[in-house]
């Protein structure tokens, strides 16, 4: 099978040669090809070579657009701090929504207009054009806590769902009309899995994620695999208090961060919902042995049950040791 066939049988629930491999490479893959991270999250040529070269090098089954939080964000006019070689950053102290009344003029970007978040739709171009016959091409975008936090300031946006309620239902409709754009955009330019990275959301606890969170995330997700394309959902950080919400969103992939148990996530949802992950980035990945790391991947694999897929519980770190990569595909391919 191939990567791409590999991975649609296991979203179907087929049988599929060997477990599929989704870790999700950032600066791991910039660095594979000697590259600035600065170039990799600003230049599409660059991020396109960076994942082209991982996933051959590693026989990853999906190459991917992400390298950061920031793209819409810079789009609508938000203050983005840059950086040679780490990923750029909101610079929360001049939130672009510090002031509430600034989202009643806030207009949607177009995605197709010269800016970051055309350079991710050439990159999934390039990478359809490159590799979408045989790997799964992920496009990426912001879910709406998140992409939230980015134009109001995290904290500031912790007191809004206790201080202005409407106005944080009022922000995630914005951010949800514009995500959905912006994946219609990646779809179109040949992307055949959409990723959702919301890291705010593993910060708010139960009962506002499924006030506001779970039900933005529901139809952000619907309206994405309406346009044809199965949908992954990775929010960083301890999700155990929210898990059971995550697995009604319907997002295909439930992608967890290390802090969450797949054995935990499996309880809280259906055996036929797909989880992805989820041995610790440092410590298990980069810190640890071929042998401990195919064990740590085993123990993952009896958690979760047939329905799983391979990868780290968050971005593969920079320095992990190639052999460390190596044994993840080892494993992956040993089991079905």
């Amino acid at each position: 099978m191939t990567g791409k066939e590999r991975i649609l049988a296991k979203l179907r629930g087929e049988p599929t040669d060997s477990l599929p491999l989704m870790p999700i490479t950032m600066m791991f893959a910039c660095d594979l090809i000697g590259a600035q991270y600065r170039d990799y999250a600003r230049d599409h040529r660059v991020l396109v070579e960076a994942q082209l070269a991982v996933a051959e090098r590693f026989d990853f089954d999906h190459v991917s657009a992400i390298s950061d939080p920031t793209r819409e964000a810079s789009d609508l006019g938000g203050a983005v701090e840059w950086f040679d070689n780490q990923p750029p950053a909101i610079v929360e102290s001049r939130a672009l929504l510090g002031e509430k009344a600034k989202l009643a003029n806030l207009r949607l970007p177009d995605p197709a207009a010269p800016g970051r978040m055309r350079d991710r739709v050439e990159a999934v171009r390039m990478l359809a054009a490159a590799s979408g016959t045989t790997r799964i091409v992920e496009g990426w975008l912001e879910g709406p806590c998140g992409m939230s936090a980015n134009l109001r300031g995290l904290n500031t946006l912790m007191l809004d769902f206790f201080d202005d309620p409407p106005f944080v239902e009022a922000l995630f409709a914005f951010t949800v009309r514009m995500e959905i754009e912006f994946a219609r955009a990646q779809v179109a330019a040949g992307a055949t899995l959409i990723g959702i990275g919301d890291p705010a959301a593993s910060l708010v606890g139960p009962k506002l994620y499924a006030q506001f969170v779970l039900p933005a995330e529901q139809e952000l997700i619907a309206a994405i695999r309406a346009l044809g394309v199965p949908v992954q959902l990775h929010i960083c950080g301890n999700t155990k208090r929210i898990v059971e919400g995550m697995g009604r969103t319907g997002a295909d992939i439930i992608d967890l961060d290390s802090p969450t148990p797949l054995g935990h996530a499996r309880r809280a949802m259906p055996a036929s919902q797909v989880l992805l992950g989820n041995i610790d980035p440092v410590r298990a990945l980069r810190d640890g042995t071929p042998a401990s790391i195919e064990a740590a991947l085993a123990e993952c694999f009896a958690q979760a049950g047939p329905a799983y897929i391979c990868g780290a519980g968050c971005e593969m770190p920079r320095g992990t040791p190639h052999a460390n990569v190596d044994a993840m595909t080892r494993f992956a391919r040993s089991r079905s």
